[in-house]
Protein backbone atom coordinates (compact mmCIF):
# COMPACT_ATOMS: atom_id res chain seq x y z
CA UNK A 1 0.00 0.00 0.00
CA UNK A 2 1.29 3.42 -0.87
CA UNK A 3 0.58 6.43 1.28
CA UNK A 4 -1.88 8.84 -0.30
CA UNK A 5 -0.48 12.39 -0.40
CA UNK A 6 -3.13 14.85 0.72
CA UNK A 7 -2.30 18.44 -0.15
CA UNK A 8 -2.66 20.79 2.78
CA UNK A 9 -5.88 22.76 2.40
CA UNK A 10 -7.49 25.64 4.26
CA UNK A 11 -10.95 27.05 4.65
CA UNK A 12 -11.87 30.02 2.44
CA UNK A 13 -11.92 32.30 5.53
CA UNK A 14 -8.29 31.42 6.30
CA UNK A 15 -7.24 31.92 2.69
CA UNK A 16 -9.07 35.27 2.52
CA UNK A 17 -7.28 36.41 5.69
CA UNK A 18 -3.90 35.40 4.23
CA UNK A 19 -4.76 37.26 1.00
CA UNK A 20 -5.92 40.34 2.95
CA UNK A 21 -9.40 40.37 1.43
CA UNK A 22 -12.95 40.47 2.81
CA UNK A 23 -14.41 36.98 2.38
CA UNK A 24 -18.05 38.00 1.63
CA UNK A 25 -16.76 40.08 -1.31
CA UNK A 26 -14.94 37.15 -2.94
CA UNK A 27 -16.52 35.08 -5.74
CA UNK A 28 -18.94 32.33 -4.67
CA UNK A 29 -16.65 29.56 -5.95
CA UNK A 30 -13.86 30.86 -3.68
CA UNK A 31 -16.20 31.07 -0.67
CA UNK A 32 -17.63 27.59 -1.20
CA UNK A 33 -14.44 25.67 -1.92
CA UNK A 34 -11.26 24.80 -0.08
CA UNK A 35 -7.93 26.32 -0.99
CA UNK A 36 -4.75 24.27 -1.21
CA UNK A 37 -1.37 25.72 -0.29
CA UNK A 38 -0.36 25.67 -3.98
CA UNK A 39 -3.60 27.45 -5.00
CA UNK A 40 -2.93 30.12 -2.34
CA UNK A 41 0.63 30.54 -3.63
CA UNK A 42 -0.70 30.90 -7.17
CA UNK A 43 -3.26 33.52 -6.05
CA UNK A 44 -0.48 35.49 -4.33
CA UNK A 45 1.99 35.17 -7.20
CA UNK A 46 -0.39 35.86 -10.06
CA UNK A 47 -3.64 37.28 -8.65
CA UNK A 48 -6.70 36.96 -10.90
CA UNK A 49 -8.57 40.12 -11.87
CA UNK A 50 -11.22 39.69 -9.12
CA UNK A 51 -8.47 39.59 -6.46
CA UNK A 52 -6.60 42.59 -7.90
CA UNK A 53 -9.86 44.57 -8.05
CA UNK A 54 -10.82 43.59 -4.50
CA UNK A 55 -7.41 44.66 -3.19
CA UNK A 56 -7.67 47.92 -5.13
CA UNK A 57 -11.23 49.00 -4.31
CA UNK A 58 -12.41 46.78 -1.44
CA UNK A 59 -14.45 46.26 0.56
CA UNK A 60 -11.47 45.62 2.82
CA UNK A 61 -11.43 43.55 6.04
CA UNK A 62 -10.93 45.42 9.31
CA UNK A 63 -7.18 44.69 9.65
CA UNK A 64 -6.61 46.26 6.21
CA UNK A 65 -8.92 49.21 7.00
CA UNK A 66 -7.05 49.78 10.28
CA UNK A 67 -3.67 49.68 8.52
CA UNK A 68 -4.82 52.08 5.78
CA UNK A 69 -6.09 54.51 8.42
CA UNK A 70 -3.03 54.12 10.65
CA UNK A 71 -4.99 52.92 13.69
CA UNK A 72 -5.45 49.69 15.62
CA UNK A 73 -8.38 47.33 15.06
CA UNK A 74 -9.68 48.20 18.54
CA UNK A 75 -9.28 51.88 17.60
CA UNK A 76 -11.57 51.24 14.63
CA UNK A 77 -14.16 49.74 16.97
CA UNK A 78 -13.88 52.68 19.36
CA UNK A 79 -14.46 54.93 16.34
CA UNK A 80 -17.61 52.99 15.50
CA UNK A 81 -16.22 51.30 12.38
CA UNK A 82 -17.36 47.68 12.57
CA UNK A 83 -17.95 46.90 8.88
CA UNK A 84 -15.64 46.36 5.94
CA UNK A 85 -14.97 49.61 4.07
CA UNK A 86 -14.19 50.31 0.43
CA UNK A 87 -11.08 52.24 -0.60
CA UNK A 88 -13.38 55.17 -1.44
CA UNK A 89 -14.90 55.12 2.07
CA UNK A 90 -11.43 54.94 3.64
CA UNK A 91 -10.25 57.92 1.58
CA UNK A 92 -13.39 59.86 2.56
CA UNK A 93 -12.71 59.13 6.24
CA UNK A 94 -9.10 60.30 5.84
CA UNK A 95 -10.30 63.51 4.17
CA UNK A 96 -12.94 64.10 6.86
CA UNK A 97 -10.36 63.28 9.56
CA UNK A 98 -12.88 63.06 12.43
CA UNK A 99 -11.72 63.63 15.99
CA UNK A 100 -11.80 59.91 16.85
CA UNK A 101 -9.46 59.18 13.93
CA UNK A 102 -7.01 61.89 14.99
CA UNK A 103 -7.06 60.55 18.55
CA UNK A 104 -6.59 56.91 17.48
CA UNK A 105 -3.73 57.81 15.13
CA UNK A 106 -2.00 59.64 17.99
CA UNK A 107 -2.53 56.63 20.26
CA UNK A 108 -1.13 54.31 17.60
CA UNK A 109 1.92 56.57 17.11
CA UNK A 110 2.56 56.56 20.89
CA UNK A 111 2.23 52.77 20.99
CA UNK A 112 4.77 52.40 18.16
CA UNK A 113 7.15 54.87 19.82
CA UNK A 114 6.93 52.98 23.12
CA UNK A 115 7.48 49.62 21.39
CA UNK A 116 10.56 51.02 19.65
CA UNK A 117 11.87 52.41 22.96
CA UNK A 118 11.44 49.03 24.68
CA UNK A 119 13.07 47.22 21.76
CA UNK A 120 16.07 49.59 21.88
CA UNK A 121 16.35 49.19 25.66
CA UNK A 122 16.28 45.39 25.32
CA UNK A 123 18.89 45.52 22.55
CA UNK A 124 21.19 47.58 24.82
CA UNK A 125 20.73 45.07 27.63
CA UNK A 126 21.53 42.11 25.38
Amino acid sequence: MTAQHNPQTMKPATAAKKLGVYLPATPAEFQEGVVSRSELDALQTDPPEWLRELRRTGPHPRPVVAAKLGVSISGLARGGVTEALTTEQIEALKAENPEWLQKERATQAETRKEAARIKAKNAERD
